[in-house]
């Protein structure tokens, strides 16, 4: 039978164990290809495309200047903020800012919520290419 001491010491390695496995490292989407059926892609059809995916799943997208827009996603207390760049040939997403999502800057790691979340962004802006 454990002693006292001993169950606690294993709670709390198990406590550590499951707070740990909410944080990864933060997922970027770098130099996504584009792919349209449209023949003649223009920038106006990447950003409608990319406005749409994003209030779709909720981020408040915010032009930040030509082929760069800024991604805002507010979940209860929890803000993701993102860097959308783009061209008629590929797109980007870079993470720029949190609020209560555990990043650390030292590791670039943040509560795994967030790159699920960027994964459906991505996913929903190849779906809206994919449509043109």
């Amino acid at each position: 039978m454990l002693t006292r001491k001993a169950t606690v010491v294993l709670a709390a390695c198990f406590a550590l164990l499951v707070v740990g496995c909410r944080i990864a490292p933060i997922y970027n989407v770098t130099g996504d290809t584009i792919t349209s059926s449209k023949a003649n892609l223009t920038m106006d059809d990447v950003s409608k495309a990319i406005v749409r995916a994003g209030g779709s799943l909720g981020w408040q997208m915010t032009p930040a200047g030509r082929g760069h827009m800024v991604g805002t996603l507010n979940l209860r207390n929890h803000v993701a903020v993102v860097d959308i760049t783009y061209d008629t040939k590929s797109f980007a997403i870079a993470y720029k800012d949190s609020t209560n999502l555990e990043y650390n800057k030292d590791t670039s790691e943040i509560h795994k919520n967030y790159n699920g979340w960027v994964q459906n962004l991505e996913n929903g802006i190849r779906t809206q290419l994919s449509l043109l």
